[in-house]
């Protein structure tokens, strides 16, 4: 693993463009096989992250990336937490870092920025659902005042293995 040393005012969080498809795909399809972050076991493609990117941006979801010396290093994004009319100042949100960038604050600084623009679009609250056996994630929403509201016992399976997962919450 790369451990080079990265300094916080090194990283630049900016909105995503369509040409960052390829680099989110990469990184989430390493999350898909390798990973308990998501629930998803197939590898997603460029064509199915393009739709998602579109109804993102069309919804006025924020995707933002994090870059390090022109490599993009994590994602994240606003997404719609249900499609009912009433949910729709909730959103849920997704913070992903490519492995060998994990454990550097870069997904600190996404979801400070990502908080911000769910503030900016006038959410109410941003739901976080994490594997219970994932402490780093939970800490990292707990440091930004998420709390947990809810633990769903063994509502995912991956891995050969049923996982716990928490539901943090954080109103705005």
């Amino acid at each position: 693993m790369n451990r080079t040393k990265i300094a916080f005012d090194e990283i630049i969080i900016r909105p995503a463009t369509f040409d960052d498809i390829p680099a989110i795909v990469e990184i989430y399809n390493y999350a898909v096989l390798h990973t308990t972050a998501t629930a998803d076991y197939e590898l997603t493609t460029v064509e199915v992250r393009s739709k998602w990117f579109q109804e993102r941006k069309a919804g006025g979801y924020a995707i933002l990336m994090a870059v390090w010396e022109e490599k993009v290093v994590g994602w994240a994004a606003l997404n719609p937490y249900h499609s009912r009319i009433g949910y729709r100042f909730t959103a849920e949100n997704s913070v992903y870092i490519a492995p060998d960038y994990q454990g550097r604050g870069i997904g600190t600084l996404l979801l400070e920025k990502l908080l911000e623009c769910a503030r900016a679009q006038g959410l109410h609250c941003v739901i976080a659902s994490v594997d219970a056996s994932n402490p780093q994630s939970i800490a990292l929403h707990e440091r930004f005042g998420f709390v947990e509201v809810g633990r769903m016992r063994e509502t995912v399976y991956k891995f050969d293995r049923w996982l716990d997962v928490v539901a943090l919450q954080l109103m705005l």
